[in-house]
């Protein structure tokens, strides 16, 4: 089983706490995107990254002195948006850091597929960014097939909880061998589900604590996810897409 999440857009550094325990698997194609950035004027940059002056000139600064083998964080530890906020892997007790190490990938537009103690720097490059590289028209193009043939080669299913930004990176190129199962967190509202971005993130991290709690490794046992008020929907659900509607409570 593999655990699929988004990255964050917001990153730090943490060098005083877990360190590292490996490089990424994809080094080389993150130094290929590296010095492809570099070597963009800082107009283009901002427009790619689509952000204001003060984000963009951090990210600059950033790049001006990136060593991918040096001042290295964990990636799950880098990562500062909502999911992992919700997921707090800071606070994993040794079991559930086991967990997350054997099962949990993280996808990136810059790094490709991360293992949670993969050393990391801080970038800024989303998945759908609009950025040709050698011949590729983005990064969907540069990544191709790799992503998926890694998990092809690891594990029985995949667990996606990651955006559709992201999982589009992975799932075209999964062999039908290799079950993938979605899981959608919404809202019924007349007839239709319906997700919302920040609520979404807020449950697939602790969907991420949930499972690493309860050391889960089959398909069937997702279906007991009861947290912040979501409750799995078998009306709603087909083998390859659980849906988790969060019930309403009303007021006496």
């Amino acid at each position: 089983m593999r655990i699929l999440i988004s990255p964050a857009k917001k990153m730090r550094e943490d060098l005083d706490g877990f360190a590292p325990e490996s490089l990424p698997h994809f080094l080389a194609e993150a130094e290929r995107l590296k010095q492809l950035l570099q070597s963009m004027p800082p107009k283009e940059l901002k427009s790619l990254w689509k952000c204001n002056d003060a984000i963009a000139a951090l990210n600059i600064e950033r790049l001006a002195d990136m060593d991918l083998r040096s001042r290295l964080t964990p990636a799950i530890l880098s990562y500062e948006g909502i999911q992992y906020r919700y997921m707090a892997p800071g606070v994993f007790t040794a079991g559930q850091l086991e967990y997350i190490r054997e099962h949990l990938r993280i996808l990136s537009g810059f790094y490709g597929l991360l293992r949670p103690f993969d050393g990391v720097r801080p970038y800024r490059l989303e998945m759908q960014a609009k950025l040709p590289v050698d011949g590729h028209p983005n990064l969907y193009g540069f990544w191709g097939s790799k992503l998926a043939d890694v998990l092809t080669g690891e594990c029985r299913w995949v667990l996606n909880l990651a955006s559709k930004e992201y999982s589009r990176a992975v799932a075209p190129h999964l062999p039908s061998t290799l079950p993938m199962v979605t899981c959608v967190f919404g809202s019924e509202e007349k007839g239709r589900v319906v997700e919302k971005g920040t609520l979404c993130k807020m449950a697939r991290g602790q969907m991420v604590r949930w499972l690493a709690e309860n050391q889960v490794t089959q398909p069937e046992q997702l279906t007991q996810f009861d947290q912040l008020g979501y409750r799995f929907s078998p009306v709603h659900s087909t083998q390859t897409e659980f849906v988790f509607l969060q019930i309403q409570t009303g007021r006496d």
